[in-house]
C-alpha cells in the first residue's frame, strides 16, 4: 500500500470522521426520537452533510494517483475508533442529552481536524483540498455550535438534584 503524506493521512482522517458522524447522528436520532422529535430534522441534516462530506473526500482521494486505497484505509481506521468511542460513551442507559454531549465532543474533533487540514493545505498549496476545507469547515463549525446549544438546552431541562 502507498505511503501517505501528512496531508493525505489527514484527508483520510476527516473522511473517517465523516463516516463516523453518519453513524453517530443515526444513533442520536434513535435516542432523541421519542422525547425530542423536534430535534430529528437537525440530526438528519447533519447526517446528510456528513454523507456529502464523505463523498467529496472520497472523490478527491480518487484523484490522488495510487493513494486512494491507503487514504480510505486510514478513513476506515478513524471510523472504527469513532465507533469504539461512541459505544463506550453511549451505553444502554444513554438518553438524548448523552447523545448530544457525545456529538459535541465529536464535532469539536471534526472542527479541529479540518482546521489542521486547512493549515497543512496552506503549506502544500493544494487548491482542490483547500477548496474542500473551505466548504467543510464552516459546516463543521455550524454542527459544533448547534450540538453545543442543544446540549445546553437539554441540560437546562434536567433536574440537577435528581439521581443519575
Amino acid at each position: 500500500m502507498a505511503e501517505l503524506t501528512k496531508l493525505e493521512s489527514k484527508l483520510g482522517e476527516v473522511t473517517g470522521l465523516a463516516m463516523a458522524a453518519q453513524a453517530a447522528t443515526k444513533k442520536v436520532i434513535g435516542l432523541a426520537k421519542e422525547e425530542h422529535p423536534d430535534l430529528i430534522s437537525r440530526l438528519e441534516q447533519m447526517h446528510e452533510e456528513a454523507a456529502e462530506t464523505e463523498r467529496r473526500c472520497t472523490e478527491l482521494a480518487e484523484g490522488l494517483d495510487g493513494k486512494k486505497t491507503a487514504i480510505l484505509e486510514e478513513a476506515r481506521s478513524t471510523k472504527a475508533k469513532g465507533a469504539d468511542m461512541m459505544s463506550t460513551y453511549l451505553g444502554q442507559d444513554a438518553d438524548a442529552l448523552d447523545g448530544f454531549e457525545f456529538l459535541t465532543m465529536a464535532e469539536a474533533g471534526e472542527v479541529g481536524h479540518w482546521s489542521v487540514l486547512g493549515k497543512l493545505c496552506e503549506k502544500a498549496g493544494s487548491s482542490d483540498l483547500r477548496e474542500l476545507v473551505e466548504w467543510a469547515l464552516p459546516i463543521q463549525e455550524r454542527h459544533f455550535q448547534g450540538v453545543t446549544q442543544t446540549s445546553l438546552q437539554l441540560a437546562s431541562e434536567e433536574n440537577p438534584n435528581e439521581p443519575a
